[in-house]
């Protein structure tokens, strides 16, 4: 498998074509268009950037989002963690005619929405204003009475810890024609009532304002406090019968979700062709558009193109545009699982190498070796496929590629005989202590630690030295061979050569022939480029990089056997923390248990540290990223599962 081959498309039609013309290529999903030249001055006077009506779409899709987030709040729908996402026709999906009434809907969930909040909001205020008039209530003045001809009247509050009976105390020595009353109190406040003649009022008020005294909390309100919070709670069941009447409007509507999504993909769709419509060139006449498309769907664009009055050009990309072309990845059933690890690090350059298919095989083998246990193989085996058959994903590659790491995982525990570690032979011990069970294995990683150890250095070596080859080929493919001589096959040489000289093979006189001829080849490749002093520090660096590089690299695949132990051990030490109850039921409790986290705590860690060694040690050797991900004009959704049309 490789990178898909791009070809160039230059197109110009008619003004007119211009919608029906996008709405083909995006039906169509093959074409990705192009951004016009950065520098202007490249452009042809007469043409300009078409104008998108990107506004009105892209705030349509804001309405929706938003109403939808509203319904999730007040109505969330009950859908299960493997509810695939519903089907619909393409034509169904294309057809807009529902447009304008969703929208309306939407509007109306938003309003619903809009005067909750404001009810919520009132309705707090309200709940807050009754509840400070509480402590008031034995109050039976109006509280906006503040005097008489003859008498201040006021009310207000001191903390919580003064004494009252000392306060009215104080009061009666500084103020005698005052009289202190006590409303209510609490840990944190005591309400008050003072009546003072005029003439005492300002030195009760000093009196009290030592104590703390805060006057004013009753000044915005009219009448008496029974009357003032009777009103209140009205209002209030007002507000709240209000917010109930708004609630059921809202939840009414829950049933239009389902129109909603399918709408808000639909204008989602449509602002991607609007968005696109901003790389097309034209005036009131013609529009100009160049892309990309893949090679194997240039018939089906040009049996499209040909149905207009346009003229175009499909043309190979030069070296020139190689950074700018899309990439996309060939691939089959198997080797299309290692996509979503690809994605993660780069794409490669238009002009590398499509890692995958090289990559698939030591991905999948590293981790059935780390993880190596049958029963952790067959839960991943029968997940992943559960969730492709329930779910449907769009981009299915994540799971397709624990589908095809729990085979290896289940070929890995067959050879250790593993299965939820040493499960099976702990049980039959437990039912029959006499007995010596065991699950046929080839070897075990805890007996067999430093033939697990070996055989994961002989797998790094066989890998580095594939990325070693992936590299020759393509250096030989770009005619750089002599790179690849004096470097990666002159390595080749040197490690022959040593395992020559190691088994006495093909040497004379006692010299290593093979061996010496790598040297020469080291010495000359290491240095051709070099001058003067240059030529010894290039020897000493092409040395010290290729030999801690490479052995460095291997030494990293150690891994893999760490790996397989600690799953090896962490299961087995469940197994004998359920073994030690006694009790075969506790024991199958605590086994599966245990085995759960330590499944859990090996997928995630298997999937890292293999990730490392194909990043680091593999990629290293051959891979140029860089590469832009190919993103055609399409029909998309995110929210229903299009059924697309027989092309």
């Amino acid at each position: 498998m490789a990178i898909v081959k791009m070809k160039h498309l230059r197109l110009i039609a008619l003004a007119r074509d211009r919608e029906v013309l996008l709405r083909r290529l995006q039906k169509l999903g093959c074409l990705q268009l192009q951004e016009p030249p950065a520098d202007e001055t490249l452009w042809p006077d007469m043409l300009r950037r078409e104008e998108a009506r990107s506004a009105q779409a892209r705030a349509d899709v804001r309405l929706l989002e938003s109403a939808l987030d509203t319904l999730n709040r007040v109505a969330p729908a009950k859908t299960g963690l493997l509810t695939p996402r519903p089907t619909v026709e393409e034509a169904a999906f294309l057809d807009e005619s529902s447009i304008e009434g969703d929208l309306a809907a939407a509007e109306q969930i938003n309003a619903h929405a809009g005067e909750i909040s404001r009810l919520r909001t009132r309705a707090t205020r309200l709940r807050s204003d009754v509840a400070a008039l509480a402590p008031w209530q034995s109050l039976d003045l109006p509280m906006d009475l503040t005097h008489t001809r003859t008498v201040d009247v006021i009310t207000g509050t001191v903390p919580g810890p003064v004494d009252f009976t000392d306060l009215q105390r104080q009061l009666g020595e500084t103020a005698e024609a005052a009289e202190l009353f006590l409303l209510s109190q609490s840990s944190e406040q005591k309400c008050l009532l003072l009546l003072c003649h005029h003439g005492d009022l300002d030195a009760a008020m000093e009196t009290l304002r030592s104590r703390g005294f805060v006057g004013g909390q009753l000044k915005q309100y009219r009448g008496t406090v029974a009357e003032n919070v009777a009103a209140l709670e009205a209002q209030l069941q007002e507000t709240q019968a209000a917010l109930d009447r708004e609630q059921q409007a809202l939840a009414s509507l829950a049933d239009r979700r389902d129109a909603l999504r399918l709408t808000c993909d639909r204008l989602t769709t449509a602002l991607d062709r609007e968005d696109n419509a901003r790389r097309l060139l034209g005036d009131d006449r013609i529009v100009c558009l160049r892309g990309w498309v893949p090679e194997k769907d240039v018939p089906r664009l040009t049996a499209l193109l040909d149905a207009f009055d346009c003229a175009y050009d499909l043309a190979d990309p030069t070296p020139e545009e190689y950074p700018d072309v899309p990439v996309q990845l060939k691939g089959n059933a198997f080797t299309r699982s290692m996509n979503c690890i690809t994605e993660q690090y780069s794409l490669p350059a238009y002009n590398g190498v499509d890692p995958n298919p090289v990559m698939a095989p030591f991905f999948i083998l590293f981790f059935g070796m780390m993880m190596a246990d049958m029963a952790y193989g067959l839960l991943m085996i029968g997940g992943s496929l559960l969730f492709l058959k329930k779910k449907r994903p769009a981009d299915p590659s994540f799971m397709e590629m624990i589908f095809w790491c729990g085979i290896s995982t289940v070929l890995f525990g067959a050879l250790t005989g593993g299965f939820f570690g040493d499960f099976i032979p702990q049980l039959c011990r437990m039912i029959n202590p006499a007995s010596t069970f065991t699950l046929p294995a080839l070897f075990t990683p805890l007996d067999d630690t430093m033939a697990v150890m070996v055989g994961s250095l002989v797998l790094g070596l066989i890998q580095i030295v594939t990325g070693m080859t992936v590299s020759v080929v393509k250096k030989t493919r770009d005619g750089h061979f002599p790179d690849a001589l004096w470097n990666e096959i002159t390595w080749w040489v040197i490690l022959a050569g040593t395992a020559l000289a190691v088994l006495k093979i093909g040497t004379v006189g006692g010299v290593p022939v093979a061996l010496c001829v790598g040297v020469l080849m080291l010495l000359y490749g290491a240095t051709r480029n070099a001058r003067g002093f240059g030529k010894v520090t290039a020897l000493v660096a092409a040395v010290y990089n290729g030999v801690t590089g490479f052995f460095s690299d291997i030494l990293s695949y150690v891994r893999l056997m760490a790996l397989m132990l600690s799953g090896a051990v962490l299961a087995q030490v469940f197994n004998m923390l359920g073994a030690t109850t006694g009790n075969i039921v506790a024991f199958i409790i605590i086994s599966l248990v245990g085995n759960a986290l330590n499944l859990a705590l090996n997928l995630l860690g298997c999937y890292v540290h293999d990730m490392r060694l194909q990043f680091l040690e593999f990629f290293g050797r051959f891979y140029e990223d860089g590469g832009k991900a190919f993103q055609p004009l399409r029909v998309q959704a995110k929210n229903v599962e299009i059924i697309k049309e027989d092309k």
